[in-house]
């Protein structure tokens, strides 16, 4: 499956243009990585427990994409975006979306 940010693909003629192909995730922080989080606040720098759960999580939601074009019998999705929400308190939905395309 190809994933591009762009409108269209290099080399590549779309053919049809099926639907939005759409993936999300909602994710919890955890007691263990606030508390840690809250320490690394004191002395300041990047909080890797925060990184490696917003990285896993897009991940996710990216693989919840390519599934949902795939159902869709898509060959790429373009136009690909990623939006971040609060969804209650130390909880956020990442949603990976974009047009599933089929190509020549």
């Amino acid at each position: 499956m190809k994933i591009v940010t762009t409108d269209s693909i290099a080399g590549r003629k779309i053919i049809e243009t099926i639907d939005i192909a759409r993936g999300s995730t909602v994710r919890a922080r955890n007691v263990g990585r606030d508390i840690f989080a809250g320490l690394k606040n004191l002395v300041g720098g990047e909080i890797n427990e925060y990184t490696r759960l917003m990285s896993d999580a897009r991940e996710q939601a990216i693989d919840r994409m390519i599934a949902d074009a795939e159902d869709m019998g898509a060959d790429a999705i373009i136009n690909v975006r990623f939006m971040t929400s609060s969804v209650a308190t130390g909880a956020s939905e990442i949603l990976a979306y974009g047009t599933a395309v089929k190509l020549d």
